[in-house]
């Protein structure tokens, strides 16, 4: 299966590439020896936001309908400095316009009030911000272009367990004949932010087929098959235990019997 790639329609060209990736920082040492979790971690690819290496942002929800995107730039010494700030006002109840309003910390800034909120517009969509109330929607520097039959799924990067984990609103969509722009799109809390910035990834996505599944009760014969294959494998499991350098006992048949599978 083949999915195409094309980028980010405001800034094409930057950003890195999705990729797969097992491991999780953050996740404890005996994790490595849990081959489910590693390939559910790596289920699709992460997907990263259109930033240059010396470029960060932070987008802040303030309560009340007000978001604050704050844009960095990494300065010689190492230090991250503030550019610009654009503070966004939704209008009470969903009727009426959105404001925003550009700040910039230093008196005479490098860049046009318009072209800080044309900056902003490449990293965030502000008409989804708000929907609901502390949504926000974080823009990939990579889209996607499935094949017939085929819909893109875009979720949190799995496996992440850092707390506090902002929620995010899964989206499946059919990318085989709309071309979607890659959204993320988390819901904080009065006073959360999210930050951003060239190698750390902003969401996952995986590929689905559009086909009708069915359900059915196995018959005696299978449920028998089942059995006698848990079993098994119960038997293999406890046969070939090893011990890691901190002690801990496991078992690697379940990642042994998974690569005798492949070709």
């Amino acid at each position: 299966m083949e999915v195409r790639l094309f980028p980010n329609s405001r800034r094409p060209g930057v950003g890195l590439k999705p990729r797969r990736e097992s491991q999780r920082p953050l996740l404890p040492q005996h994790a490595r020896h849990c081959p489910v979790l590693e390939a559910g971690s790596a289920l699709g690819f992460l997907v990263y936001p259109p930033l240059e290496p010396h470029e960060s942002f932070h987008l802040e929800f303030q309560g009340d309908g007000r978001y604050q995107f704050t844009y960095f730039l990494s300065m010689p010494s190492g230090k991250w400095d503030p550019l610009f700030t654009l503070t966004i006002v939704l209008p009470v109840g969903s009727l009426g316009m959105i404001k925003d309003d550009v700040t910039f910390p230093m008196a005479n800034p490098p860049i046009s009030r318009d072209e800080a909120a044309r900056v902003a517009r490449t990293f965030i969509v502000p008409e989804d911000l708000g929907t609901p109330p502390g949504a926000l929607s974080i823009r990939g520097a990579t889209n996607f272009q499935t094949p017939p039959g085929w819909d893109t799924v875009y979720t949190p990067v799995f496996n992440m367990i850092e707390r506090p984990v902002a929620p995010m609103l899964i989206v499946r969509v059919e990318t085989d004949w709309y071309a979607h722009e890659t959204e993320f799109r988390y819901v904080l809390e009065p006073g959360e932010g999210i930050s951003a910035s060239h190698s750390m990834p902003i969401g996952q996505v995986f590929f689905v087929p559009r086909e009708e599944i069915t359900m059915r009760d196995c018959t005696d014969v299978e449920l028998q098959a089942i059995n006698a294959s848990a079993e098994t494998f119960s038997r293999e499991k406890a046969a070939h235990k090893l011990t890691t350098a901190y002690g801990m006992p496991y078992s690697p048949q379940y990642l042994r019997q998974s690569r005798s599978a492949k070709p």
